[in-house]
């Protein structure tokens, strides 16, 4: 078979994942925006052949005009690599204040050991559903007067509240959620005076984009696989007539 035939052969569900990685990954460094992302998602899902494919990601790094490697096996997505996501060392960051302000910690940093925030008629977020951690068990230490502090953890992250509150608060609803194997553990401790330390868990941007495009690609299958139904039903009259 010449190179010139090979847009010419039919792409895997598995092909197009490959695609859709790329686009997610193009997402979440900026070189796309959602309304781009989505209308090559789109095509991304619609497209039955290599050629077809191949201009999708044309002109996003690490994809060059090759199409992509064929493969007959559907492969299982990934959990967390929660070993790579321990990496030791020093924090990126070990200490915040916000003082009728606010103060963030959020995306790619990395969560030392122990983290000290105090927040003073203000708020302040540390989200860890992106971060990297400097050991298996990190301790947030949260002081919240007449202000709030909220803290975010992925799926997967065992929590512990050991914080107290007078006349406000610590959340503890995400207490005593199994840890998932080799995911690190958050001590949440800390005071709280007329104010509030908050836990949520929440799924990272990439996996609420996977699951949107999960339930995009099954609701086209079931679109498909009634159209194919409905020819078969035709031609199946036709003959009996």
């Amino acid at each position: 078979m010449t190179d010139d035939a090979v847009p010419d052969l039919r792409a895997s569900d598995a092909d197009r994942e490959r695609v859709a990685d790329i686009l997610r990954d193009a997402l979440a460094e900026g070189r796309l925006d959602m309304e781009e992302f989505e209308e090559r998602l789109d095509a991304t899902y619609r497209a039955r052949t290599y050629g077809e494919l191949a201009p999708i990601t044309r002109d996003l790094p690490a994809t060059g005009v090759t199409a992509p490697v064929v493969s007959l096996d559907k492969e299982p997505a990934a959990g967390p690599d929660w070993r790579g996501r321990i990496v030791g060392g020093e924090g990126s960051s070990t200490w915040a204040v916000a003082v009728m302000s606010g103060f963030q910690r959020k995306g790619r940093w990395t969560m030392p050991r122990r983290f000290t925030c105090f927040a003073f008629w203000g708020g302040g977020e540390i989200d860890l559903r992106e971060a990297n951690f400097t050991d298996r068990e990190v301790e947030i230490n949260a002081i919240a007067v007449m202000g709030g502090v909220d803290v975010v953890v992925p799926p997967g992250v065992e929590v512990v509240v050991r914080g107290v509150g007078i006349m406000g608060g610590f959340d503890h609803r995400e207490e005593g959620v199994p840890g998932e194997p080799g995911a690190p553990r958050v001590i949440v401790t800390g005071f709280a005076l007329w104010g509030g330390v908050g836990v949520q868990r929440k799924l990272t941007r990439a996996e609420k984009l996977r699951i949107r495009e999960e339930r995009r690609r099954e609701k086209l299958e079931r679109k498909e696989g009634r159209r194919e139904l409905d020819s078969s039903r035709r031609r199946d009259s036709h003959w009996e007539h």
